[in-house]
């Protein structure tokens, strides 16, 4: 069964992506997109870890993710503004090649003792 924007997959740890389908040029302008990194990949099937949350913008491609320990999946492609939560593990059926803009997370600050 997927699972829709609407209807983002859980993990059994209740980790969701969530997918934002076109977003506008406005919301892509404040969230500096465009000085973001970017980063592609061939078709293909990968195991990913995500040790920071991701929010990710996809140029081009279409993917479907499988949460670890799920039977759903969450497809999203071109056009597509994603947030995949911190600790997720998944693999990525990739059918067309992706190119997107990506920003992980900043760490929280550490504290000092000084």
């Amino acid at each position: 069964m997927a699972a829709s924007s609407s209807d983002p997959s859980r993990s059994p740890a209740g980790l969701s992506i969530i997918v934002e389908s076109n977003p506008s040029n406005r919301r892509l302008a404040e969230l500096g997109i465009n000085s973001w990194p970017k980063w592609g990949c061939p078709p293909g099937r990968y195991t990913l870890k995500f040790d920071a949350q991701e929010t990710c913008y996809l140029l081009k491609g279409k993917v479907k993710a499988y949460p670890r320990g799920s039977t759903e999946y969450v497809e999203f492609g071109a056009g597509d503004l994603v947030i995949i939560p911190k600790g997720l593990s998944c693999t990525w059926d990739v059918s067309v090649a992706i190119d997107k803009y990506y920003k992980f997370e900043s760490p929280s600050p550490a504290s000092s003792s000084s």
